[in-house]
């Protein structure tokens, strides 16, 4: 074998590596943004014991609205 054989089958290698994680990360990315689009890590009612830590009562408008900011922020 000569050394330009080995050269290219190293490059090869790396070249399918690369590939293959940068595919992987793509599709990775996408499904755990969806799962988090569909499942929120926090819910309405954590939001409203947050509020109740502060010493408010929460309006079900300022519920609505850390949701839809969270939402927003997520799906980025």
């Amino acid at each position: 074998m000569t050394t330009g054989a080995i050269v290219g089958i190293v490059f090869g290698i790396l070249g399918a590596l690369l590939v293959g994680a940068f595919i992987g990360f793509t599709i990775a990315k996408k499904i755990i943004k969806k799962q988090i689009k569909n499942n929120p890590p926090i819910s309405e009612a954590q939001i409203r014991a947050m509020y109740a830590q502060m010493g408010r009562k929460p309006t079900e408008e300022q519920v609505r609205k850390v949701m839809n900011s969270y939402k927003k922020n997520a799906t980025k």
